[in-house]
C-alpha cells in the first residue's frame, strides 16, 4: 500500500470518527506517519484528500454491501439482506467499515453543505448509487417502473432512518425494526 493510500485510509478514520473540519492535515500526517511534502504531492488541498476519502469510503460500502446482498436470491431476499447487513454495521461487526458513527456521507454533506461544492456532489452520487441498487431488486418483485421506484424508495427511506436513529439515539436496534416494516411492506 502506497503512501497515497496510507493517507486516505487515515483520513478516512479521522474524518469518520471526529468529523472532517474538526481534524487538521497535521493530525492526518502525524498518524499516517507522512511528511507534509507527500501529501502535496498527492493532494493540492485538503478538500482534494476529503474527495478521495469520499470515493474510497463509496466503494468500501457500496462493494461490502453489494456483496452482502448478492449472497441472497435477488429481489426480496437480496433486500431484506440489506437490514441484516445494515445491522451488522450499525452493531460493529464490520471491521472493514470501522466503528459505527452513523452514515459517513450524511455526516460529511453537513460539513459540506453546498449542493454545487464537489465533496457534496460525491455523497450525493453515492447515495443514489445505493438507490439503482435497490431499485434493481425492486424491479423484480414490481409489474411497473413505477412501482419499482416507490418500493426502492421506501426501502431507502427506512435504511436511512435506521442509520440516522441508531447513530442518534444509540438504538442498536434500528435496522432489525426497518427490516420488520420491509418484510410487511413487501
Amino acid at each position: 500500500m502506497g503512501r497515497r493510500q496510507d493517507l486516505i485510509n487515515t483520513a478516512l478514520r479521522l474524518f469518520y470518527e471526529h468529523g472532517i473540519h474538526a481534524v487538521g492535515i497535521n493530525q492526518v500526517l502525524e498518524e499516517a506517519g507522512v511528511a507534509k511534502q507527500t501529501l502535496y504531492n498527492h493532494f493540492e488541498s485538503k478538500d482534494s484528500l476529503v474527495e478521495a476519502v469520499v470515493e474510497q469510503r463509496d466503494s468500501l460500502f457500496f462493494d461490502w454491501l453489494e456483496q452482502r446482498m448478492s449472497s441472497r436470491p435477488a429481489g426480496k431476499e437480496a433486500l431484506l439482506e440489506m437490514f441484516d447487513a445494515v445491522n451488522d454495521w450499525i452493531n460493529n461487526r464490520v471491521p472493514t467499515l470501522n466503528r459505527f458513527y452513523g452514515c459517513f456521507f450524511i455526516n460529511t454533506c453537513a460539513e459540506y453543505s453546498d449542493p454545487e461544492h464537489p465533496v457534496h456532489k460525491r455523497c450525493a452520487a453515492h447515495k443514489a448509487r445505493i438507490f439503482r441498487l435497490f431499485k434493481h431488486h425492486a424491479e423484480s418483485l414490481s409489474n411497473s417502473e413505477m412501482d419499482a421506484e416507490e418500493l426502492a424508495n421506501a426501502l431507502f427511506l427506512l435504511k436511512e432512518g435506521a442509520i440516522v436513529k441508531a447513530h442518534v439515539e444509540g438504538d442498536l436496534e434500528a435496522a432489525v425494526k426497518a427490516r420488520a416494516i420491509a418484510e410487511r411492506m413487501m
